[in-house]
């Protein structure tokens, strides 16, 4: 029983909804579309949760191996750094989630794209592998980018840009330019979520070699770029709702922003980065909640 709350634990289950946020937002827009496909929608979301957990797995890994994930990190603390589970164990783990993430995946390129397209086959295929080796080359490695300041790039590309678009393009194998901006807008959130976790580790991170975004620029700095980050992503989706002359009605979803700009307030005015902790979960959450009232308001009003 020990044993299996470890494994849940390693793969850190709060960050679902999160990487889950992307593919409901590229649903919403093949809706719009007239484009949807129940057996699409869940086995996107499995193949992205399958990712993410890889991806937690192998950041409790890498960030383990490195010593980062220690006394001084602020948070919950980590599978390997607890030893709760074994660096062995951790690597099977690990590859078992591959294995399990990239069958579901298979089946959801089959279905989405049938063997008469197979250009789009194997784009996404790579696009999966690409995937997984972003998922582990965060933290794992002499070269892992999560400590060269360009965890911040990636996320922004597989969360927003892929998440989105990607998820989009599986209903409706085509994409107008206009979905750029909530794909974009979402990129931006996820960002913001990387962002303040640096914030609140920002002090751990710099003692143990970690160079993340925030320990290049300074916390002072670090918090005016997670203020940008919001900011754009609001400004990103309300220039959508402009661009698709969307009513007041389907324009609801945008009221998930409020909690936001609550949360901007605390960010500015904190001094201490681990009183940012409890901020995490409500990012997250809240581009969770952005998402999901994304989805409902096109499928009611639309």
């Amino acid at each position: 029983m020990e044993n299996t709350k470890a494994w849940v634990q390693a793969a850190r289950l709060r960050t679902l909804p999160l990487s889950l946020s992307g593919i409901i937002v590229g649903t919403a827009l093949a809706v719009m579309e007239n484009q949807f496909d129940w057996a699409l929608f869940v086995l996107a979301l499995l193949t992205t949760v399958g990712f993410q957990v890889t991806s937690n797995f192998a950041n409790d890994y890498g960030d383990g191996v490195k010593g980062t994930d220690n006394e001084d990190r602020i948070g919950p603390a980590r599978a390997l750094q607890s030893g709760s589970i074994t660096r062995g164990a951790l690597k099977k783990g690990i590859i078992i989630s591959i294995v399990i993430s990239m069958s579901i995946a298979l089946v959801l390129i089959y279905l989405a794209f049938g063997m008469e397209n197979f250009f789009y086959i194997v784009l996404f295929f790579v696009l999966g592998l690409l995937s997984i080796w972003a998922a582990i080359k965060y933290t794992v490695g002499s070269n892992a980018y999560g400590y060269r300041g360009m965890g911040d790039l990636f996320v922004f590309l597989f969360f927003g840009l892929l998440g989105v678009l990607g998820s989009m393009f599986l209903y409706t194998k085509t994409l107008g330019w206009s979905a750029v901006l909530p794909a974009v807008a979402i990129g931006f959130l996820c960002v913001a979520v990387l962002n303040l976790n640096n914030l609140r580790d920002v002090v751990s991170d710099k003692k143990y070699g970690k160079i993340t975004m925030v320990v290049k620029m300074g916390f002072k700095n670090g918090k005016r770029y997670h203020f940008f980050l919001i900011l754009m992503s609001l400004i990103c989706f309300s220039t959508f709702l402009w661009i698709e002359n969307f009513g007041w009605e389907p324009s609801i979803f945008m009221l998930a922003f409020i909690p936001l700009l609550f949360h901007l307030r605390k960010v500015m005015l904190t001094q201490n980065p681990g009183d940012l902790d409890v901020e995490l979960k409500k990012v997250a959450l809240s581009t969770f909640l952005l998402a999901i009232l994304f989805l409902i308001s096109v499928n009611i009003f639309l």
